[in-house]
């Protein structure tokens, strides 16, 4: 079992910035593939950002490309979203995920989830 608990959410006003981070305890970190991923009121849940075990692959999705950052420490059991020139678009939960093996843009290939943090960007 893996369990994940994010925090960095809250109010920022649109280009602004937040880090949020992801802790992991439990199954051996290092072997995870992590990812983000965030849902607004009435939509679907989306993929943001996804990294491999080692950190040396990573992938985002279109609407974040280029303003955010995801980066992993084994050696601390984290991960973390940094959120750079955000949007109100940007406002949702925003969810750590882990994947026993690999990483993937859809939320259904993911075995453990963290209960999410919410992220308001004002404008």
């Amino acid at each position: 079992q893996v369990q994940l608990v994010e925090s960095g959410g809250g109010l920022v006003q649109a280009g602004g910035s937040l880090r949020l981070s992801c802790a992991a305890s439990g199954r051996s970190f290092s072997s995870l593939g992590m990812g983000w991923f965030r849902q607004a009121p009435g939509k679907e849940r989306e993929f943001v950002a996804a990294i491999s075990w080692s950190g040396t692959s990573t992938s985002y999705g279109d609407s974040v490309k280029g303003r955010f950052t995801i980066s992993r420490d084994n050696a601390k059991n984290t991960v973390a979203l940094q959120m750079n020139s955000l949007k109100p678009e940007d406002t949702a939960v925003y969810y750590c995920a882990a994947r026993r093996s690999g990483t993937s843009f859809q939320s259904n290939f993911y075995d453990y989830w963290g209960q999410g943090t919410q992220v308001t960007v004002s404008s």
